[in-house]
């Protein structure tokens, strides 16, 4: 698998033009945005546009949603792959080398921005508006780089990537939003996916839930799963998780067949302790205490 360390190289291997910084570039699509047609990876942050005609792009080996304008957004190390792509319209690449971030604010504040995760069905799709303000933006880094660098040309590069990264924020929440009206409340598809987890004996199988299973379940990576249901419910897919599991031991303690110690195990816990601690933290008694207020 080819290993892009430097832009340099990036550039070099895909016939674009040398690019104007060794730490940033920006390569514009027209109608065609080939990168060799095979997995890669780089030590790039990646920020993308693209209108898709034809053909695949694989982010982490699993297909991207590109439906309309979309924007992608892949980190360092990760797994890429472009097939065979046909564009109906121009789009652009932007490469942010992570030196390039060194000392500055963005080199850990990118890292908080988790659709840098997402793997599949998750492109952000642009309204026309929304569009022209990512024109707006790559135009304005462009011009910088074409510009004679001086000691501002780096933080004023870097302000236009970290209002990229605002909006894509921004318009990520309102698609969130979007989505949910069209296709229906993700934590209920969420609710049906844990309760048939219980159901078809896989907590017997693989133990606990993780977001990673529920994610899978759902076709979704467990950062989008968890920005989504955080939108829907104020509450992340493990807290949910913990809820859940929190209300079927009650309806187990409510029964007189079962100790603690039982229903801990017959729900997956190993460590009794944690299950009190979780148990205490969400109804504000310890299982014990609860079971003997159902008995007074």
């Amino acid at each position: 698998m080819k290993h892009f360390k430097t832009l340099v190289d990036l550039h070099r291997e895909n016939r674009f033009s040398p690019p104007e910084n060794p730490q940033i570039s920006l390569y514009r699509c027209n109608h065609s945005c080939g990168m060799g047609d095979r997995e890669f990876t780089t030590d790039f942050y990646m920020i993308g546009f693209k209108k898709i005609k034809s053909g695949a792009m694989m982010y982490g080996r699993t297909k991207y949603d590109h439906e309309n304008g979309s924007m992608f957004f892949a980190k360092p190390r990760q797994i890429i792959e472009f097939k065979n792509l046909e564009l109906d319209e121009d789009g652009f690449l932007l490469f942010i080398h992570e030196d390039f971030l060194n000392g500055h604010a963005l080199h850990n504040e990118i890292k908080k921005y988790s659709f840098f995760d997402y793997e599949t069905n998750e492109a952000l799709h642009l309204s026309p508006k929304e569009e022209l303000i990512f024109w707006d933006l790559y135009s304005k880094i462009e011009t910088e780089l074409n510009n004679n660098t001086d000691e501002y040309s780096r933080e004023i590069m870097l302000t236009h990537v970290d209002s990229i990264l605002k909006y894509s924020q921004r318009f990520y929440k309102r698609q969130f939003i979007n989505r949910t009206e069209l296709l229906g409340k993700t934590v209920s598809r969420f609710n049906e996916a844990l309760a048939v987890y219980f159901k078809n004996g896989t907590l017997q199988l693989k133990g606990l839930p993780t977001v990673n299973a529920m994610a899978a379940q759902l076709n979704l990576s467990a950062r989008y799963l968890s920005d989504v249901l955080k939108q829907e419910t104020g509450k992340t897919a493990m807290e949910l998780i913990h809820i859940y599991l929190v209300n079927e031991a009650k309806n187990l303690l409510k029964g007189e067949d079962q100790n603690v110690s039982e229903i801990a195990y017959t729900l997956g816990f190993e460590n009794l302790p944690y299950f009190s601690r979780l148990f205490k933290k969400e109804v504000g008694v310890s299982p014990n205490q609860f079971k003997r207020q159902l008995m007074n």
